[in-house]
């Protein structure tokens, strides 16, 4: 099995299915991309080494709830986030003293982690077409003709989802600020 991909669709069934072997070989095939996601979203590569290894610990204890094969790379996605979500909630929440050489930093990374964690929620509102060609794209950085070959898209059909889904992203972000009134 190539780095490049996820798991196939058979693995990931027969993993569901309770066979031991097909657990492993799927836990150790989406690691990479697990950590990639990972240390996208996440402010540390500390954070971003623990929120892997916490994902596939989940993936290991809850690949019989997956109910479509299909969704694994969207199921991780949102393991990941989630994990990097709780670990920058409890940055914020701890009560060590902060040096004021660091405050600034520390307000920097709080912001990008607010900014990230409001992205990803963009991108699971996306429809699981268009998601998973964003995912693949931007996010795992494949080749347009990989990801349009691994989904049995056109190119044409792939590039036309990219662009509804990023168009569909940006506006998400946007609408919050242009949303509100200056009096």
């Amino acid at each position: 099995m190539a780095d490049s991909n996820w798991p196939g669709e058979n693995l990931v069934t027969a993993a569901r299915d309770g066979d031991v072997a097909s657990i492993t070989a799927l836990v150790s095939g989406s690691h990479p991309h697990v950590r990639r996601f990972a240390h996208s979203l996440c402010a540390t590569p500390e954070d971003a080494e623990d929120a892997a290894q916490e994902a596939l610990i989940v993936l290991y204890r809850k690949i019989g709830t997956l109910r479509a094969s299909k969704a694994l790379a969207s199921w991780m996605f949102r393991i990941v986030r989630n994990e990097c979500l709780r670990r920058a909630r409890q940055l914020l929440h701890r009560r060590e003293p902060i040096p004021d050489d660091v405050t600034t930093s520390a307000e920097a990374e709080v912001v990008r982690r607010l900014e990230a964690e409001r992205v990803a929620e963009a991108v699971a509102a996306l429809p699981i077409d268009q998601r998973r060609v964003l995912i693949m794209r931007d996010i795992q950085g494949y080749s347009g003709r990989m990801v349009a070959t691994t989904l049995g898209l056109s190119t044409a059909a792939m590039k036309s989802r990219l662009h509804r889904a990023r168009t569909t992203v940006r506006e998400s972000l946007q609408y919050p600020m242009t949303g509100a009134d200056d009096d």
